[in-house]
Order: C-alpha cells, then sequence, then structure tokens
C-alpha cells in the first residue's frame, strides 16, 4: 500500500480508501466486516461512510452503513488504527425522517454528529464532511449552471463556528467537503484564512475517466491552497470495469439494481468507455487498472474512494495501487478526453 496525509495534518492515508455505502443492503454486515477486515490486512488503513448509507437512502436503512462499521470497530478492536471519515447529508425534501431540519444549522450538527458517534461506536471521527451544500448550485450529474432563486443565505461562518465548537470537545480531528464546485471551497477556506476558523483539509467529489469536471478549476485550488481530492465512484458504477461491454445482463449490478443512479448510463459513457478498454488491452493493463491508475497518479489526489460488493472486486481493486501508467497511456487517455470529454458529469 502507499501512504499519504491528510493535507495540513499528521493523519497518516492510504491512497486508497474503503468506501462502505453498499453496506445494509448490497452488503451484509458479515459481508462489510469481511471487507474491511481483507482491506486492513492490505494496507488501507482510511474508511468512508455516511450519515444516510446504505444507498439508495430510504427510512428502513437510515444509519445502516454506520452500524456495520461500528459493530467492526467494537469487534476489532482497530478503532486507533484506522481513519474514519463520515458525513452529515445536506438539503434534500425526501429525507425528513433523518431529522426535523435537514440543513447545517447547529442543532442539525450536533444531532447529525451525535447519532452517527452512537452508531459508529466511537468517541469521535477523524474526518467530518458536509455531504452537498445548503445552496442550490450543480451537484449530481448538472452540468450547466444559472442563478436559481434561493432561500439561502450565507452561513458559512456559523457552520464552521459549530464545527469548531465539535473540534475543541474532541468529537471532530478536522472537516472536510463533498459535492462542493470551486466557489464553495474557496469560500469555506476564505473563513479560515480572515476568521481563523477551522480550515477544510479534503474534498469529496466524483473523479474518473468519465467525469474529469474536477480539473476545470477545483483542482488548482487543491493544488494550490493543499486541499487534498477524496474521489468517489472512480468506477463509474461498474461501468469502467468493462463488464457491461460484453452484452451478458449483469441483474446483481448496481446499474440494474437501482436504474434511478444513470448518471453513468450515457451513451456517450459507453463510446468513452470502449475506448478506454482499447487502450487498456493494447497495453497489457485490465480496464479496471488504466481506470483507478490514472486517478491514483493526480497529484491533487489524497485518496482514491473504491466500492466493492464482493472480495474479488475489492482485491483487483487494491492490487491497482501497485499499477502506473506510461507517459504515452497517459497521453492516449486525454485524446479520448478531448473527443468525448466528461460524458457522465
Amino acid at each position: 500500500m502507499k501512504y499519504t496525509t491528510l493535507p495540513n495534518t499528521d493523519i497518516k492515508v492510504s491512497k486508497i480508501c474503503l468506501g462502505t455505502m453498499t453496506y445494509g443492503q448490497q452488503n451484509t454486515e458479515a459481508e462489510g466486516h469481511a471487507q474491511m477486515d481483507y482491506a486492513f490486512e492490505r494496507g488501507v488503513n482510511f474508511f468512508d461512510t455516511a450519515e444516510m448509507y446504505s444507498i439508495p437512502a430510504n427510512e428502513k436503512t437510515y444509519g445502516s452503513t454506520e452500524k456495520i462499521i461500528g459493530t467492526w470497530l467494537k469487534k476489532s478492536g482497530k478503532r486507533e488504527q484506522v481513519v474514519i471519515a463520515s458525513k452529515i447529508a445536506g438539503p434534500n425534501p425526501n429525507f425528513s425522517y433523518m431529522r426535523d431540519t435537514i440543513d447545517f444549522s447547529p442543532k442539525s450538527i450536533q444531532y447529525a454528529l451525535d447519532n452517527s458517534l452512537k452508531r459508529l461506536q466511537t468517541d469521535y471521527l477523524d474526518l467530518y464532511q458536509l455531504h452537498w451544500p445548503e445552496r442550490k448550485t450543480n451537484t449530481f450529474g448538472q452540468r450547466t449552471f444559472t442563478l436559481q432563486d434561493d432561500e439561502w443565505e450565507d452561513n458559512i461562518h456559523e457552520v464552521l463556528t459549530t464545527l469548531d465548537g465539535f473540534i475543541k470537545e474532541g468529537k471532530i480531528k478536522h472537516i472536510g467537503l463533498s459535492n462542493e464546485n470551486a466557489w464553495g471551497i474557496m469560500r469555506f477556506l476564505e473563513e479560515n484564512k480572515y476568521h481563523n476558523l477551522p480550515r477544510v483539509k479534503t474534498i469529496q467529489n466524483p473523479y474518473s475517466l468519465l467525469n474529469r469536471l474536477f480539473e476545470n478549476a477545483s483542482s488548482e485550488i487543491c493544488a494550490r491552497e493543499n486541499v487534498g481530492l477524496l474521489a468517489y465512484s472512480p468506477m463509474g458504477f461498474g461501468v469502467l470495469s468493462g463488464k457491461f461491454l460484453t452484452g451478458e445482463s449483469h441483474p446483481k449490478a448496481r446499474l440494474n439494481l437501482f436504474p434511478q443512479y444513470s448518471r453513468y448510463s450515457s451513451q456517450q459513457s459507453q463510446e468513452a468507455t470502449k475506448l478506454y478498454h482499447d487502450i487498456a488491452v493494447k497495453n497489457g493493463l485490465t480496464l479496471t487498472e488504466l481506470s483507478l491508475a490514472f486517478i491514483e497518479q493526480q497529484p491533487f489526489l489524497t485518496s482514491t474512494i473504491i466500492g466493492a460488493t464482493s472480495l474479488e472486486q475489492l482485491k483487483e481493486n487494491i492490487d491497482t495501487i501497485n499499477v502506473t501508467l506510461s507517459n504515452d497511456v497517459l497521453k492516449a487517455i486525454n485524446e479520448v478526453q478531448a473527443i468525448i470529454p466528461d460524458p457522465a458529469p
């Protein structure tokens, strides 16, 4: 395994982070524990979750993933040997079952954090992230931006002040953002610069061969401001494994189980995937190796969040840490990106 640190901290994290959003629906507690055991044995010490998991979110399975991680932490006794990241969900009218108000008010943050800690059976989180913005902006596949009617008033100073209180209490070590854009990252950093409020250490956004929008502006912020990308959906919900190129049905695949997640199902994504597959074959690689190695070589990356429903998939994903792409391969990848740019925004 390869390691780095969360930016501006001394917390050592593996360059591969285990994503856990399948625990509670696609994976049982026993399967989740087996994945965490295997990942830890392979040197993965970084685990990411969220209060809303498992996916797709619903009242019946709300918090199930954190509970499964919590029982693993209690059983294994490895809390001090691992880095745990979780998230508080932003506004969504479908999530009224989570809290009285789905926002980042002081009351909501305290409720969400305390319940995450309870489910995880821990006294603290190494990294606590805002899952998506309160304001209306580009998230989850929206490419064009139109200034919308929005009741949101800038409360970022208040949010950071609240989080600062929990840092001082010892419930949170560091904070991060997720599904945020360039303006939002800089706005949070501004509060740190001018008011000495907690500094955002990471940004968890989608990043893959099918979605490189992060490079447009946010990558420069990460490089110049020392904020680390935690890249999620690096395999495009399994599309970049190449399994959908064979014509097989794959009834247990996430895209088939949950067709509402259509971000990576476009015709353009299929065409781009075929081209990336050709590059991989030509260079003696699997498409999985090409896809994950590309991300792992980016200078603004802190860790790639991989998810798997089987130990076989997990092993293949973790093994890519030893793959390095040549300049010729990177050039070929960029040529495809130029022809079919970001087919899954």
